[in-house]
């Protein structure tokens, strides 16, 4: 009986000793799990706070051809456009022939100045003919009717002719005058002048420059044929077409920096056109510069900035558009740090033109990657899925 005692107590205690020092290596695993999930946390945190930072060195950035501003700050943007530069509408007259005939006389060409009153052309036909022998038919009865005006008032006064004599003479007299001024208006209107009873001469309706002669010497037009296109040079405009959406942050007063090769100076909006151009789909603008110096041709293209009214006031703040980039459905922009760039979302507002308004996320003094963004964007792509393996 004893022995069986104690054979059954022994193996218990072993088999307590055995399972205590079973337990250790199951402990030591589970602290070692432990650890390694706490690493994996930290390293978590750690990638966390390296979210969105492109680590690259200047020699690099300078090899990927990433370039680095600041952004636009004040006004609310502009945009650049080509423009074309055309005569002052209210600057520009077309001459043009009044009464079909001839032409006879050319006296002005091309880019050749020309003063308000000036002959300019002239034209023989058989209706300046009859236009000025009507004019001289009617001085012949107006002075008839003078005469007769004048007789008929000095025998009135001898008491020899009846008032109704003098009422009848002054009132031929009346209407021959009127006879007259209507013939020479007829003939003004047409022209007037031109040295020969045939001949009407045609004269400059305003100072300025040749751009247009459309007819040669010799040749025959009709009524209303354009002769001269006569414009002052001394201010000329500018034609836009804008998008509807941009046109309506334009208002007349608004200001154009206008670019040619050597050249720049500045207009102003003149006009706004409330209805889009129906072939472009696009709203027609007109500016007016100063052109006295002479600089601007007529028909010249040129770069317009046009700057934009109301959209972020006098603080906007904008970056180019090639500096904007999408992000995990955000739009970010890279701003230098000293290890390269951090890509820091942003709020956008109105595009205007080849920039864009940033209305958050940005102060205006930092310095981002205005070109280049897209590999910045490709690295940072990068650096996430080496976080992911």
């Amino acid at each position: 009986m004893k022995t069986i005692l104690t054979g059954g107590v022994l193996p218990l205690g072993l088999a307590l000793l055995l399972a205590a020092c079973g337990s250790s290596p199951e402990g030591g695993n589970a602290a070692e799990a432990e650890t390694e999930v706490g690493t994996e946390a930290g390293g978590g945190e750690s990638a966390h706070a390296d979210e969105g930072v492109v680590t690259l060195s200047p020699d690099q950035i300078a090899a990927a051809g990433v370039q680095i501003g600041r952004p636009i700050t004040g006004g609310a943007g502009t945009i650049e456009l080509p423009a074309t530069i055309e005569g002052d509408p209210q600057g520009t007259q077309v001459v043009s022939a009044a009464i079909g005939g001839r032409v006879v006389a050319l006296t002005r060409n091309l880019g050749q100045s020309v003063g308000r009153g000036q002959t300019i052309a002239i034209i023989e036909s058989r209706e300046a003919a009859q236009l000025k022998g009507e004019v001289e038919a009617s001085r012949a009865r107006l002075a008839l009717a003078n005469s007769n005006l004048s007789r008929e008032q000095r025998l009135f006064a001898q008491r020899v002719s009846p008032e109704q004599d003098l009422i009848a003479a002054r009132t031929a007299a009346i209407e021959a005058s009127i006879a007259y001024r209507q013939a020479q208006s007829q003939v003004s209107a047409a022209g007037g002048g031109g040295g020969g009873l045939n001949r009407l001469g045609i004269v400059a309706p305003i100072g300025g420059q040749v751009i247009a002669r459309p007819v040669v010497l010799g040749q025959t037009v009709a009524a209303d044929t354009e002769l001269y296109r006569i414009a002052n040079l001394g201010r000329v405009s500018l034609a836009l077409n804008l998008k509807p959406e941009d046109a309506g942050r334009v208002r007349p007063g608004n200001v154009v920096m206008v670019t040619a090769p050597g050249r720049q100076t500045s207009a102003r909006i003149s006009f706004v056109s409330p209805a889009l151009d129906p072939e472009t789909r696009q709203v027609p603008v007109i500016a007016t510069l100063d052109n006295r110096g002479g600089q601007w041709r007529v028909g010249e293209p040129v770069s317009a900035s046009v700057q934009l009214s109301g959209s972020g006031g006098s603080s906007a703040i904008r970056v180019p558009t090639t500096a904007v980039q999408t992000v995990e459905g955000k739009s970010v922009v890279f701003v230098r740090t000293p290890k390269g760039f951090q890509a820091t979302p942003v709020t956008l507002g109105d595009a205007a033109g080849d920039t864009v308004i940033v209305r958050s996320g940005l102060t205006g003094r930092e310095q981002i990657a205005t070109t280049g963004s897209f590999t910045l964007k490709a690295e940072l792509g990068k650096g996430e899925a080496a976080h992911e393996d």
